[in-house]
């Protein structure tokens, strides 16, 4: 069976599904109110606004804007651009892939956003082989 070709074009359908799961898992970690139980998230969402809930928002809803606005000028435009965005959310999706399960190990219990997580690994370990096979190919 012949391999699938492997293009940009993948790339940014998988890039777009990611951006749409961090969504999903913003969603997951403001259900559990992430904010009062995750110290970085305390601080951070203290540093937005005096009312961390306010914060949360703010800091998540603006992630997830600023993905889809990555995806529709910069990654769906195949921009010069489109790659070191594309490694900016492989990294920062690994990070989130990897972490949430630590923090749930350390607690010994589930932990605001680690069911999504999986996923957001997945697609990360998914565009990073997509974009080594890209660079492989020549293009």
């Amino acid at each position: 069976m012949p391999s699938k070709a492997i293009t940009i074009k993948n790339i940014n359908k998988l890039f777009l599904v990611l951006i749409l799961v961090q969504g999903a898992h913003s969603s997951e970690e403001y259900m559990g109110r992430l904010w009062e139980n995750f110290p970085p998230a305390t601080y951070l969402t203290g540093v937005i606004s005096e009312n961390p809930e306010t914060g949360f928002l703010i800091a998540n809803i603006g992630l997830f804007v600023f993905g889809i606005i990555c995806w529709f000028i910069l990654v769906s435009g195949s921009s010069l651009f489109a790659r070191p965005i594309i490694w900016f959310w492989i990294v920062l999706e690994t990070i989130n892939g990897l972490g949430h399960p630590i923090w749930s190990l350390i607690q010994g219990a589930y932990t605001p956003g680690v069911a999504t997580a999986f996923i957001l690994l997945l697609l990360s370990i998914l565009i990073y082989r997509q974009l080594k096979r890209l660079h492989a190919a020549g293009q």
